[in-house]
């Protein structure tokens, strides 16, 4: 749908390389802060690991600025790796002296608002009307754009499907005070990790009452097809690769030339040389042999998309050990950083000899990608880390059935039916099991003939991931320096 712009900002000065001299003369002539808010853990984790914060820190100097909406967020980890000073400020620190009635009175009506035209609603009605995840949608799913109980109380008449997009990012929404007075008191830019993430509209609500440019970044490849729509008034929107650039365009109204597309800056720290006796030592931590045998690596899914999980590994390691294959093949489980029952999912083979549980973590990717490097075989079922193994050339066998559940019950296929898992569940590039026998075989496949999909495993990764060079990440602190720098010669004139 094309959405109508209401003064619409100046586009950008392309993709040309600014210099080290045009940056620091950008920092000197701009008055405000350059604002990135960094909007939830994974985006979080991009653009600290890869290095995109620090490129930002060192062309900008002090006009930069990042706040992040984690909670969690560890300060220690991440800014030693940078080289900022100072900690990123919590958002939850931004929250000043107590709102006053009208204030209070103002976020009540705009929190009834929202549960019923805001953010889920309207993106359910998304995802419904160009046949995204509808198979996965139910009451109560834990994933509100899947839970078909926020689609909210409206007609789906295609005026009020405009009414609401209207509203949620209309000026008149309620913005917290300290959101108010951060972009009020000196911002120039507004940088965004997460586009889509209902947290970060009210840094948009904001920018568009103070006029403050918006340059946002789509954090992942899933995102444009079921989780939600796109804020429709910034001046650069930056995606992964063509197949996303497509969709910005044709799905969510923004023109081409407001789009700049970089690869997928988590994809560099798999371009990184990673030594077989550094995986080695990885193992001895783990408590494994290192004998040089062969290693299996199999990946979770959250409790979710895959409550029967704990029995497929259940029968997954029993099979290993009864088959004397325990003796061939190491087998190591990652559970999804989400899973936070992982001890207790998995407590029935945590002890099992030669078999590692890792815990899960959003910050280890140095980890991720030494084994994804070395391991011999990923078994999966879906998301990121699927991606991640075809990138290294990995053999990888998707599991699409769950073990033990009822026959009306399919959730490790319906998570692979979305619209971005089209191409990858076309092209051949991985082994598909559809049974435990499938899946066995397929391992047992993978470790005799590593290289027998290797050339499909390269030809989707280049439709779906774009380039894998090593250099995203630059690239995308480039387009954000780019944009920068035309915003800032705008003004001038």
């Amino acid at each position: 749908m094309k959405v109508e712009k209401a003064n619409p900002l100046p586009t950008g000065a392309g993709s040309a390389e600014i210099s080290r001299e045009n940056s620091i003369s950008m920092t000197r002539k701009g008055q405000g802060k350059v604002l990135l808010v960094l909007g939830d853990p994974f985006s979080e984790r991009i653009f600290f690991s890869s290095g995109i914060v620090s490129r930002l820190h060192r062309a900008l100097g002090r006009r930069f600025q990042a706040v992040t909406i984690n909670q969690k967020f560890d300060n220690r980890r991440w800014t030693g790796k940078t080289g900022i000073p100072d900690p990123v400020v919590e958002q939850s620190l931004l929250a000043s002296r107590k709102p006053r009635l009208w204030q209070r009175v103002h976020a009540r009506i705009d929190q009834y608002l929202d549960s019923r035209i805001g953010a889920y609603p309207l993106g359910i009605r998304f995802n419904m009307r160009h046949g995204f995840h509808i198979e996965r949608m139910r009451p109560g799913h834990s994933n509100w754009f899947l839970d078909s109980d926020r689609i909210g109380p409206l007609p789906e008449w295609d005026i009020l499907y405009r009414m609401m997009f209207w509203w949620l990012f209309s000026r008149l929404r309620y913005v917290e005070p300290g959101i108010m007075r951060l972009l009020r008191e000196g911002v120039d830019i507004l940088l965004l990790s997460n586009l889509q993430r209902p947290t970060m509209y009210r840094y948009l609500v904001a920018a568009q009452r103070f006029n403050v440019p918006v340059l946002g970044y789509v954090s992942s490849w899933d995102h444009l097809v079921g989780k939600g729509v796109v804020y429709p008034y910034g001046q650069r929107y930056i995606v992964q690769n063509d197949q996303m650039k497509n969709e910005i365009v044709r799905l969510h109204g923004i023109e081409a030339e407001r789009v700049t597309v970089t690869g997928w800056p988590q994809t560099d720290v798999f371009a990184q040389p990673r030594l077989r006796r550094d995986f080695d030592t990885l193992l001895e931590s783990f408590g494994l042999p290192v004998d040089h045998r062969s290693c299996v690596l199999v990946t979770g899914n959250t409790k979710t998309n895959a409550p029967y999980e704990p029995r497929f590994l259940e029968r997954l390691v029993k099979w290993w050990r009864d088959t004397g294959a325990d003796q061939r093949f190491n087998l190591i489980f990652r559970p999804h950083p989400k899973d936070i029952d992982w001890r207790e999912r998995f407590a029935s083979v945590a002890d099992t000899p030669n078999f590692y549980i890792q815990p899960p973590s959003y910050t280890d990717m140095d980890v991720l990608a030494l084994m994804l490097k070395h391991v011999d075989c990923v078994v999966t079922n879906a998301g990121t880390v699927l991606l991640d193994s075809l990138i290294n050339d990995r053999p990888v066998v998707c599991v699409l059935y769950d073990e033990d559940a009822p026959e009306d019950e399919q959730h490790a296929r319906k998570n692979v039916l979305g619209e971005h898992y089209r191409d990858l569940m076309e092209s051949g590039a991985f082994y598909r099991a559809e049974s435990f026998d499938e899946v066995t075989w397929a391992i047992e496949r993978s470790l005799v003939q590593p290289d027998e999909q290797t050339v499909l495993r390269r030809k989707v990764v280049k439709k779906v991931v774009g380039v894998v060079d090593g250099q995203a990440a630059e690239r995308v602190a480039q387009a954000f320096l780019n944009e920068i720098q035309a915003i800032n010669q705008n003004k001038e004139e």
